[in-house]
């Protein structure tokens, strides 16, 4: 897959011009963390993501609520710049995707690929070092996770990595378990 076509729309519109200019101005590794961290912080605050997503809420106050927090995670230069331009253009709601959009062309960029993960609650460090050695072993490449928490998957996790999608939620066993009793009366 050609680095340019891992997300389209809005996005990847959006992730492909700042990866431009990160590589640019050789921000890459600075951006990518700094956009991690703030990732991390959406996928933990269902607020947060709330803030975000809602067309509520006047661009000014989204930009100063995700300026105080980005200075909070330690979000500076090029990627606030970025979130800054993205509230201003009232274009947060694809924030999430943008990001996950320049975090997988900057793994293309270095070889490896980027999992997205899903789970009920917070995974620990040992956790997700598990999870990493468990995904390079299946795809043979390094793999950068991004990680959100959705307690409405009960448990287990939801892994989405390049055009594969493992399913382990304990929800989606559930539903699988009704559609089977049903079909067994």
């Amino acid at each position: 897959m050609a680095a340019n076509q891992i997300i389209s729309g809005v996005a990847g519109r959006y992730a492909n011009a700042l990866f431009d200019l990160a590589t640019e101005e050789k921000a890459i590794p600075a951006t990518a963390k700094a956009l991690g961290a703030l990732q991390s912080m959406i996928g933990e605050s269902a607020d947060l993501k709330r803030l975000i997503e809602s067309p509520v809420f006047k661009a000014e106050d989204q930009m100063g609520a995700l300026t105080a927090l980005a200075s909070q995670a330690g979000v500076t230069g090029l990627a606030l710049n970025f979130v800054k331009l993205m509230a201003a253009k009232r274009r947060l709601p694809a924030l999430n995707d943008a990001i996950s959009g320049f975090q997988a062309l900057v793994a293309e960029a270095k070889g490896e690929m980027v999992a997205e993960v899903t789970s009920a609650e917070k995974l620990t460090a040992a956790q997700l070092k598990d999870l990493q050695g468990a995904l390079k072993a299946r795809f043979g490449r390094d793999v950068t996770l991004s990680t959100t928490i959705d307690p409405s998957i009960l448990g287990g996790l939801i892994v989405k990595a390049g055009t594969t999608m493992i399913d382990d939620s304990l929800k989606t066993k559930l539903q699988n378990l009704k559609v089977a009793m049903k079909g067994t009366g």
